[in-house]
C-alpha cells in the first residue's frame, strides 16, 4: 500500500495539500496514493475534509503530536499495516507573536514541541517505511518552514528559531538520505492567508499588517509551487520575490544591521 502522510492536515497548507495530492497522478512522488493519512489534533475538522473528497482513500488520524503517547500510536499504527511511505509532508507547526518575556513557558514549549521535536521524531518513525523501496525515488519528505528562520526574529524569536531548526534539519537530512534515494524539501515561504496569524496573536481578527501585508501569498498558490519543487527534487523552495529578497540579504548582510531595522516592530 502506498500511502502519503501529511501533518498538520486539518486547515491551511495541510489541508491545500491534501486536497492537491488526493488527485496526484505523478509517479515521482509515488501517487497515484492508496492512502493519504491525515494528521492533525481536530478529529471533525478531519472527518469533515474525509467526507468533503468522498470518504475514500484518506485515513483520518486526530493526533497531538506534542504527545510522545500520539507519536507511539504513529508508530504502532504503521507495525500493522506496514504500508510504503512514498511522500511525508511536516506541516504542523505554530508560533506566538509578541515579546518572549510576556509569553508563557506553555507558550515556548509547545512551539518548541511542535515545531521541532514532532517534526523529527514523525520523520523518525516514518523513514524505515521510505527505506528500500523500489523506483528510481524511494520516497518524498517536505518539510514546510518559514523565510522567519533566516534570520532572528524579535517579536516573533521562538518561532523563527523553531523554524531555523528545520532548515538546518532538512538540509542535513538532504545529504544523510541522498544515498536511500529519499528526496528532502524545505519549502519557506512569507507570510502566508491562512488562520496562524490570527492563532498567533490570539486574535479571531488579526491580519497581517506593514511591510509583512505586502507579501502574504494564498495556499492555491504556495502549495502547488512546493509539490513541483519536490517533484524537481530541490532541496529548498523559498517562495516569493520578497522572500528571495530576504533570503539574499541573511546571507550578505551583518545580522546587526538587518535586526537595527527590525527594531521598530517589537
Amino acid at each position: 500500500m502506498n500511502i502519503a502522510v501529511i501533518t498538520g492536515a486539518s486547515s491551511g497548507m495541510g489541508k491545500e495539500f491534501v486536497k492537491r495530492l488526493f488527485d496526484e497522478k505523478d509517479a515521482v512522488l509515488g501517487a497515484p496514493f492508496d492512502e493519504i493519512w491525515m494528521i492533525a489534533r481536530s478529529k471533525d475538522k478531519l472527518s469533515a475534509l474525509k467526507e468533503s473528497l468522498g470518504n475514500t482513500r484518506t485515513r483520518v488520524l486526530p493526533l497531538d503530536l506534542t504527545d510522545t503517547a500520539s507519536i507511539e500510536a504513529l508508530s504502532t499504527l504503521l507495525s500493522v499495516e506496514k504500508p510504503a511511505i512514498r511522500l511525508l509532508i511536516n506541516c504542523a507547526g505554530m508560533g506566538k507573536s509578541g515579546k518572549f518575556s510576556k509569553q508563557t513557558a506553555s507558550d515556548t514549549h509547545n512551539a518548541i514541541a511542535l515545531n521541532c521535536d514532532a517534526l523529527s521524531c514523525v520523520t523518525r518513525t516514518c523513514l524505515p517505511y521510505m527505506t528500500g523501496l523500489s523506483g528510481k525515488r524511494s520516497g518524498t519528505i517536505i518539510n514546510i518552514a518559514s523565510s522567519a528562520g533566516f534570520l532572528p526574529q524579535p517579536g516573533f524569536a521562538v518561532y523563527a528559531a523553531s523554524k531555523s531548526y528545520v532548515i538546518s534539519f532538512s538540509r542535513a537530512l538532504r545529504e544523510e538520505l541522498k544515498k536511500e534515494n529519499i528526496s528532502v524539501t524545505c519549502v519557506c515561504p512569507g507570510p502566508v492567508d491562512t488562520d496562524f496569524i490570527k492563532v498567533s496573536r490570539n486574535d479571531p481578527n488579526a491580519t497581517f499588517t506593514g511591510i509583512k501585508a505586502k507579501f502574504v501569498t494564498t495556499t492555491d498558490k504556495l502549495i502547488p509551487a512546493s509539490i513541483k519543487a519536490a517533484k524537481k527534487g530541490k532541496g529548498m523552495l523559498v517562495f516569493g520575490l520578497g522572500q528571495k529578497a530576504l533570503h539574499l540579504a541573511s546571507k550578505i548582510l551583518p545580522t546587526s544591521w538587518i535586526l537595527f531595522f527590525e527594531r521598530g516592530s517589537v
